[in-house]
């Protein structure tokens, strides 16, 4: 988990813009390196960001907008506590999303898209999990490539940003064995529907494929804390 103190950082590059503070410090609040209720100093924030106070205060005014940081009258800016109901919601997001955003690629997929999502496979299955973070970027990238040319740019952009937080919340938790022959097997069979053009087992596997991530996530992170209540109890 974090370092002592009120900040621990994964960021320390010498310039960054508006966009990539905001990025980072959000990474650090859902993958838990900024512990629940820590305190967000914005003159150490800045430091560590090599900023000026004021991208730093825009960040955090951004991300009290998504319900991750906390303003507490005469006690600043805090982290807001990662609990099983957050991850369920965000996770509620994908499940409503990604069948609707799906459909129209099963419909116009050419062999070249199905090509390209078996190279990622691939890849996927190349690297085995020994690399979590290459493993989660190659994920990340399996399914944005079967939504990222729908018309609808709302609802891919809204896709998009879930995606990302529940990717970054995923970090703080392994990915079991059983899970991981899950994900290969579901992927495959998400490409054979795809083949097949068949819209409903697609979004049938995709339905059981997204879900059981999202169960999995929340199911680890409840062990995890009954594990940190038995060190502290």
């Amino acid at each position: 988990m974090s370092t002592a103190g009120p900040i621990a950082l994964a960021s320390d590059a010498a310039d960054v813009s508006q966009t990539s503070i905001y990025d980072a410090i959000r990474h650090d609040i859902l993958s838990g390196r900024l512990e629940a209720n820590a305190r967000l100093k914005i003159s150490e924030l800045a430091k560590q960001h090599n900023t000026s106070t004021n991208p730093i205060r825009e960040a955090l005014q951004q991300l009290r907008g998504e319900g991750l940081v906390l303003f507490t009258p005469n006690q600043g800016a805090r982290v807001r506590p990662i609990d099983m109901e957050f991850v369920r919601d965000v996770a509620e997001v994908g499940y409503q999303l990604e069948p609707y955003l799906l459909k129209l690629f099963v419909e116009t997929a050419s062999a070249e898209d199905i090509a390209e999502l078996e190279r990622i496979q691939s890849e996927i299955e190349a690297i085995n999990f020994s690399n979590k973070a290459r493993h989660t970027e190659l994920n990340h990238q399996f399914h944005e490539y079967m939504y990222e040319r729908h018309y609808n740019r709302v609802a891919f952009g809204v896709w998009k940003q879930h995606r990302e937080i529940l990717g970054s919340i995923s970090t703080r938790v392994p990915i079991a064995i059983g899970r991981q022959e899950a994900i290969i097997q579901e992927h495959r069979e998400l490409i054979d529907s795809i083949k097949a053009q068949d819209v409903n087992l697609a979004v049938s596997t995709l339905n059981r494929h997204i879900q059981d991530a999202g169960r999995h996530v929340v199911d680890q992170l409840r062990i995890n804390q009954t594990r940190s209540r038995g060190r502290n109890g």
